[in-house]
């Protein structure tokens, strides 16, 4: 067991650091403010992601991590370095912590290491950087049984990416990454409104939709939001009224590929694993997790039980940590990098 180790979910949405005997000691946004003139980072996390939607010209307000990868390689690691000084990283250690990471499932080896390389940039020592892909952190971190010689699916919903996979004796078995998250959900709520109601609004205000009246399955037109945007024939502030029917017409596209990818999976599933997960049920990790009627949907359309993760939000990270506690245990599951793999 090691005693000096970090866990990071490095989310397109929010970053989470889990710390052996603390647990979650950081859970903040992934994003970053900087001065477009001196290239400077003005703000990271929480207060970066007040200023959007409200930055002058002068801070451009950027999430530098897309689909669940780096877009922008300098940004993730000025991102990662405020981070690892905040969870107070070589104040509290007498040496530097070893990393576990969350990856997607379907990323490259060249986005795996532009992650890794990263890491080591913003001061994780060479060669204590471990990878381990989100389903099987989000199942460990939900109670699945991992290492047992049974089916468990897991489907993990976060910003950037869907992560639906099937384990069994600690690898995956089959699995399906899919770039579809909350930040579509958001961007859907966006267009629908714009084409529906003619009104412009922010990412901000369809994120706050969704949390609201946001449905995946039986609408109800009585649960209302007033939702204010731009006019976009007047220019002029306006104020209309969405139902819950209207976020569920929003979401139904990419509420669908999620469907769709799940029913994929478990067409590719071995027979006798599939008997496993007809038995034990589906289990929703991830923020779209919350997303109201989505289980409902789901166990519709599988004819599969569906159960929502306790601390859906949390499973990733707890995930390594659990895989922290445990790490000769599930050292199958992880990816240790240094130079000799690197290049």
């Amino acid at each position: 067991m090691l005693t000096n180790y970090l866990g990071i979910d490095l989310g397109t949405a929010n970053t989470l650091v889990f710390s052996k005997g603390a647990g979650i000691i950081l859970s903040e946004p992934s994003v970053v403010a900087i001065n477009t003139a001196t290239k400077k980072v003005m703000a990271v996390g929480n207060e970066a992601k007040d200023m959007i939607g409200r930055a002058p010209g002068s801070i451009d307000v950027i999430r530098p991590l897309r689909d669940g990868v780096i877009a922008d390689f300098d940004v993730t690691r000025e991102m990662l370095s405020y981070f690892l000084y905040k969870a107070k990283v070589g104040r509290t250690f007498f040496r530097k912590p070893s990393v576990i990471i969350c990856i997607p499932s379907g990323i490259t080896e060249v986005e795996k290491r532009a992650i890794v390389e990263a890491t080591v940039k913003a001061g994780v020592p060479n060669g204590r950087v471990s990878l381990i892909e989100e389903p099987m952190a989000a199942a460990i971190g939900a109670g699945l049984p991992v290492r047992e010689p049974t089916g468990s699916m897991i489907i993990d919903i976060g910003g950037g990416t869907s992560e639906i996979a099937v384990i069994s004796l600690g690898g995956i078995v089959t699995s399906r990454s899919l770039r579809v998250g909350g930040d579509e959900f958001d961007s859907n709520i966006v267009s629908y409104v714009r084409r529906e109601f003619g009104l412009a609004i922010g990412d901000r205000t369809a994120e706050e939709i969704k949390f609201a009246i946001g449905c995946a399955y039986a609408p109800n037109a009585e649960n209302t939001m007033d939702v204010r945007g731009r006019d976009l024939v007047s220019g002029l502030p306006r104020v209309v009224t969405m139902t819950e029917v209207h976020a569920h017409d929003a979401l139904a596209e990419p509420v669908d590929k999620i469907i769709d990818s799940v029913k994929y999976v478990l067409e590719k599933t071995p027979p006798e694993l599939s008997s496993d997960i007809v038995t034990a049920g589906i289990v929703l990790a991830g923020g779209g997790a919350q997303l109201f009627g989505l289980d409902q949907l789901l166990a519709l359309e599988t004819g599969i039980p569906v159960r929502i993760a306790h601390e859906p939000l949390n499973c990733v990270v707890n995930g390594t940590g659990i895989a922290i506690e445990y790490f000769n245990q599930l050292s199958s599951v992880l990816v240790t990098y240094n130079k000799s793999n690197m290049r």
